[in-house]
């Protein structure tokens, strides 16, 4: 087959520019496509904002960037999964398909539910303290 004709994107990327190319693609596509993406990246830049006014210590930066960034690599891995399902399935309802998404939609909420206890652990003490201040 000649050059021309083959789809880059079925090759192998010999380039370090362009898998980080194709890379960022996905990362747009994902934000474009799912919402529970745009609410979690949303919270994420909001955790941050609030990291800078409680003036986290670095460790305390560690575990919030951690969660943060954790939860959005899961909602990309259960996008992946959804996609891959229905393209399998041509959108059709098989069990296994349904057993495959509500798995990965789980590994999600358990890794907000993570990040939850670890922003609780982190902002509630400060909070606390602030409203104890101001009394």
């Amino acid at each position: 087959m000649p050059m021309d004709l083959k789809d880059k994107q079925t090759e192998k990327n010999k380039h370090f520019i362009a898998s980080l190319e194709f890379a960022v693609q996905g990362i747009k596509t994902v934000f474009r496509e799912e919402r529970n993406m745009r609410t979690h990246i949303f919270m994420g830049v909001l955790a941050i904002i609030m990291g800078f006014i409680f003036r986290l210590a670095i460790t305390e930066w560690l575990w919030l960037l951690l969660v943060i960034f954790l939860v959005l690599v899961m909602e990309i891995i259960n996008t992946v999964f959804e996609n891959v399902v229905d393209m399998v399935t041509d959108f059709h309802f098989h069990p296994i398909g349904k057993k495959i998404k509500d798995m990965a939609a789980g590994a999600v909420l358990l890794t907000t539910f993570f990040a939850v206890v670890v922003g609780v652990l982190l902002f509630v003490p400060k909070i606390w303290q602030l409203i104890q201040d101001f009394l």
